[in-house]
């Protein structure tokens, strides 16, 4: 009898730390899909369960989009309240930040827009002081010890409840949707924690962003409606084609149309909530008026490190302005084009009493004290922020870089910006100048420069190009400075390709010794026989023949090695090829056929045909287990350049390929091989590949 007629739990499936075979995920849903639509032609009932088959990822994208939105909401919001509780609090209503406090005030004037009786400081809701040396104190060690606080709430729910919710979970979700298993990092207690512990970790003042943690979160989302359908839930490739709409490895056209449903339900969500209070979907929008012209130590203990870092951030930031407000207030007052009502210190020109100009188009100014004073403040910001995210990116906390990197290029931008400013008032007839920007006119808008150095810096840091430049736009909604954002995005990845051709969570894969395989071009001429295994002075291949090995010998070989599968041969003498199968697999059966099926011992033969070998009738009952037979294994031959071997496994995902000559087995090449040699060919450790 053919024990896998039905097939039972596990079958299938994968342990943790192992990667995925796509082609099988591939044909188990052409399977599946098959069946349905045959069934569907039998009774209504089979043909409603073919539509809602059909439709289930729609409903699934539909669902994420709703999470995925209300989430993003309610962190904004979060935020926003738990950084201003660090300087005060509003009597009115405990949870209205200070802006939306101040919003309720009947007596806020436009000047001290900031300032209403509702809202009041730690230090004047104790002492009834506004102002004096104690009162500045007070305030300062109040606000140090709500960043620690805020901070170490953090930093011990993730060790103690979802260690997986730490960092910006990026470079694992990349490695994730390229085949790997890393079992609970999308679950729910991962999701449960990297919600909270994100808007603690922000609001400490940190110097990192929720953007990176808010796509680990979508995930998240994403695995947790997928396990609601069994079309998801029981196929691993199935299951990475919800994620990929976050961080792509690989991209079906009908995946981006589902992406774009969710992106747009999650849109209209996020719209309805209002987070930032602009009635608009962007973080740090932007309209200007004139057009563009051409690790420590300290990471061996976790919670140590995150006070230590977060004290020193705290205690730093506090005198200065602009490290003290939340980064994406810095970034929106660093993007802000200085109207004639703004009243910030970067807004602070001298005036010409006789202006009778619109207010939308003011021309270029002599800059006035308070710009003065906050460009010190900037260029202190700048190197502060500077130093302090590279210690911050990569504690065990939920941790994120794009709003830290936009705010070093934002600040290094605005300076650029009124330095630029300031030479075209004052020499308006350089060459560089004279051309395009006459006296009395608005020619320089440092706020664009800003944006433009935001990007060029995220930029920098990830190697993002096209992405960056739809990011800026999504965050900003500056349609019309596209291309200098686009110039920017280049002209940074190649500048920073001069240090390095490795992206930020590029680096970071490669550090935690990740499977994953980088788009990078294998250019060295070495042949598949030069990295399969068995390799000369190494023990032989281990396989499984078709019809002579026992079960004893099945468990023996399990046993003995850690390999995830086995080659079927003819025998070991012919050595040709059969098929492949995996150790798992072998494993779950024979413990089931020793279970349930009468007969079975350890010298009952296993058989990979579809007929029986012939034993003598003495012989104890054989165990047939051709159902999990892999009978079209992936193969090359020996001399199969390792550029093609490479291309392979990216495109296709591969677990592992057979090298044949001839149709004889000689070796195997997994992907961890793979990963091996290229690091070998780039004179790297090969060894630094950790995981299976």
């Amino acid at each position: 009898m053919d024990f896998l007629d039905e097939p039972f739990p596990d079958v299938g499936t994968y342990e943790d730390f192992h990667t995925i075979d796509w082609l099988r995920e591939k044909s188990r849903d052409t399977d599946r899909h098959r069946k349905i639509t045959s069934k569907s032609k039998e009774s209504i009932w089979e043909f409603i369960k073919s539509l809602l088959d059909a439709w289930s990822g729609w409903l699934v994208m539909l669902l994420i989009g709703l999470l995925s939105g209300t989430l993003a909401g309610v962190i904004d919001l979060a935020v926003d309240w738990m950084t201003d509780l660090k300087e005060g609090v509003c009597l009115s209503a405990l949870w209205y930040s200070h802006e939306q406090c101040c919003w309720t005030s009947n007596e806020t004037t436009f000047a001290d827009r900031d300032k209403c009786p509702q809202w009041q400081k730690w230090a004047e809701l104790m002492t009834g002081y506004t102002e004096g040396a104690g009162v500045y104190l007070l305030n300062y060690f109040l606000y140090v010890l709500w960043a620690l606080f805020f901070s170490f709430l953090a930093v011990s729910l993730v060790r103690v409840f979802a260690p997986y919710a730490c960092g910006s979970g990026i470079p694992e979700i990349k490695t994730i949707l390229s085949g790997f298993i890393i079992r609970g990092y999308l679950g729910k207690w991962t999701l449960l924690i990297k919600t909270v512990t994100l808007v603690l970790a922000v609001s400490s003042g940190l110097s990192l962003g929720k953007e990176g943690p808010l796509v680990h979160v979508a995930c998240c989302c994403g695995n947790l409606f997928c396990s609601l359908f069994s079309k998801y839930s029981k196929n691993e490739g199935k299951r990475r084609e919800v994620s990929q709409g976050n961080v792509s490895y690989y991209f079906p056209l009908k995946t981006l149309w589902r992406s774009f449903f969710a992106a747009l339900v999650a849109a209209f969500t996020l719209r309805s909530i209002n987070p930032f209070g602009n009635n608009r979907l962007v973080l740090f929008y932007v309209e200007y008026h004139t057009p563009w012209y051409m690790t420590t130590r300290l990471g061996k203990y976790p919670v140590l490190e995150v006070i230590a870092v977060t004290g020193i951030t705290a205690v730093l930031a506090f005198p200065n302005p602009y490290t003290r407000r939340s980064t994406s207030e810095l970034i929106s007052e660093l993007f802000n084009d200085c109207g004639a009502l703004e009243s910030s210190q970067l807004c602070d020109y001298i005036n010409n009493p006789n202006m009778t100009r619109p207010v939308d188009d003011i021309p270029d100014r002599p800059a006035g004290p308070g710009v003065y004073s906050a460009l010190w403040q900037l260029t202190l910001a700048l190197v502060f922020k500077i130093v302090i995210t590279i210690f911050t990116f990569g504690m065990k906390i939920p941790s994120g870089l794009f709003i830290p990197s936009m705010a070093v290029g934002a600040i290094a931008g605005r300076i650029v910006g009124i330095a630029v400013e300031q030479m075209a008032y004052h020499h308006h007839d350089w060459i560089i100048f004279k051309n395009w920007c006459r006296p009395g006119a608005d020619c320089v808008t440092p706020g664009l420069y800003a944006m433009v150095g935001a990007a060029a810096c995220l930029g920098g840091v990830t190697r993002m190009t096209v992405s960056l430049v739809v990011i800026m736009f999504e965050l900003t909604g500056g349609l019309e400075y596209i291309v200098p954002l686009m110039a920017a995005a280049v002209t940074s990845k190649w500048v920073a390709d001069a240090f390095g051709k490795e992206g930020i969570y590029e680096a970071h894969i490669q550090l935690n010794g990740y499977p994953y395989l980088d788009q990078d071009e294998f250019t060295h001429r070495t042949l598949a026989t030069d990295v399969m295994r068995p390799r000369r002075n190494e023990p032989p291949l281990a396989v499984l023949t078709q019809d002579s090995t026992t079960v004893e010998d099945v468990e023996t070989l399990i046993k003995d090695t850690d390999y995830n599968g086995f080659p079927v041969v003819v025998s070991h003498e012919s050595e040709r090829l059969i098929g492949f199968v995996q150790r798992r697999d072998l494993i779950l059966n024979i413990k089931n056929a020793r279970q349930k099926q009468d007969g079975v011992v350890s010298n009952s033969v296993v058989y990979f045909t579809e007929d029986a070998p012939q034993i003598p009738a003495s012989n104890p009952q054989p165990l047939k287990l051709r159902r999990i037979l892999n009978l079209s294994p992936f193969t090359v031959t020996d001399h199969t350049p390792m550029e093609t071997v490479v291309d392979i496994f990216r495109k296709l995902g591969l677990r592992q390929c057979l090298v044949t000559r001839s149709g004889r087995l000689l070796g195997i090449i997994t992907k961890k091989d793979v990963l091996r040699h290229m690091a070998q060919m780039m004179n790297q450790d090969p060894e630094s590949i950790m995981f299976n």
